[in-house]
This record gives structure tokens, C-alpha cells and sequence, in this order.
């Protein structure tokens, strides 16, 4: 061990967030040990706080500090337009664009047989209930253009279809393999519009 027991703890943790190697890791813990106290203590705070104070939205299982989120209390909102999306970042995605006025039903996820991800993981059973309460005019599918997007796109046509629902998916103006909180606001509202029935 080259650091002392906090340090390589520290390093350690560091290394588990999303995109983060050792390297960065290791950059990041000494720019926290060399930053002011306050800022460590306020970063620190911030965490701990988002960890009390975040949970999932009751109707769509965004992220939110109030139940229901601000998009589902919303009465300018169209409860029949839901739009499904992967991750509550999809939604930030969406409203960017300043197309969509329904309301989301975020799943957590995607189909995703070699993760060992099926659709008892996601929100599917929690949207099916959802859909009983509110008769929806169209539901609109805007999972990622990956294959595991695809993949739980054309599971949930299939399921909703059936069912009498009219279902769209979002136009391929996405790139492949692409996720949507990289993509700009102008090709996700081509996208959009360009929507098609399922």
C-alpha cells in the first residue's frame, strides 16, 4: 500500500463512480485533500444531503424532493401523453427540448439479457398500473437507439399494442449506440416529430 489507509480508502471509493479509473482517482482524492476544508465538508454535504432528501416520484419514478414531482403536479401537463424514457436523465434530456407536454414514466433501465436485466428489473409492472388509472391518448417510446433501448422498445410495443394502446416510437434521428443526454436539443426534437407508430 503507497498511501496512507484513509487516502487508498478514499482512492478506493472514488474509483467506483461511473467513468472514473485509478488515475482519476487518485487526482481526485488529492484535489479534495489539498482543496479548503470547507469545500471537501461542502461536497461531502451535499452528497449526504441528496442521498436524504432525493427519491423516486410516486406516479412517474423520476427523481424528485417533493411527491409527486413537479412535472406530474403540473395541470398544464397532458396526463394521457406519457412518454417512457431509460433514466430520470432522459427526462432533463426531453424537457430541453420544449416539445413535450405530457407527463414521463421513467423505467430505470433497459432490457438487458447479458446484464441479467428482464422486465420484471424495470418500472414495466408499475407503468401497466399506471395506464389503468389514466387512459392514455399515445404513449410515446424514447428508450435509447442501443440494443438494449431497442430491445425494451420492441417489448413494450408488443406488450402495450395488444392492449388497445396507440404507441409511438422517437424517430431515428439518434445516433446508434447513443444515450440521450448527449444528444442536442435540435436533433432530439427532430426526433420527436418525427415520431412513428410502433
Amino acid at each position: 500500500m503507497w498511501y496512507p489507509e484513509p487516502i487508498q480508502e478514499l482512492i478506493q471509493e472514488l474509483n467506483k463512480l461511473p467513468g472514473v479509473g485509478p488515475k482519476t482517482a487518485q487526482r481526485l482524492a488529492f484535489f479534495l485533500l489539498n482543496a479548503p476544508a470547507g469545500e471537501a465538508e461542502q461536497l461531502a454535504e451535499a452528497i449526504l444531503t441528496a442521498r436524504r432528501r432525493i427519491r423516486y416520484c410516486s406516479q412517474c419514478f423520476n427523481f424528485t424532493d417533493a411527491d409527486p414531482c413537479a412535472i406530474c403536479q403540473n395541470p398544464a401537463r397532458d396526463p394521457s401523453w406519457i412518454m417512457v424514457v431509460e433514466h430520470p436523465k432522459d427526462v432533463v434530456a426531453m424537457e430541453k427540448m420544449r416539445e413535450f407536454k405530457g407527463r414521463y414514466h421513467v423505467l430505470h433501465g433497459a432490457i438487458s439479457p447479458m446484464e441479467g436485466v428482464g422486465p420484471d428489473d424495470l418500472k414495466v409492472k408499475e407503468l401497466i398500473d399506471r395506464l389503468r388509472l389514466v387512459t392514455p391518448r399515445e404513449i410515446v417510446l424514447a428508450t435509447s437507439s442501443s440494443l438494449e433501448g431497442e430491445a425494451t422498445a420492441l417489448f413494450l410495443a408488443r406488450l402495450l399494442k395488444p392492449m388497445g394502446y396507440k404507441v409511438t416510437r422517437i424517430a431515428r434521428g439518434l445516433p446508434m449506440g447513443g444515450d440521450l443526454d448527449y444528444t442536442d436539443e435540435m436533433t432530439l426534437a427532430k426526433a420527436f416529430e418525427g415520431r412513428q407508430d410502433v
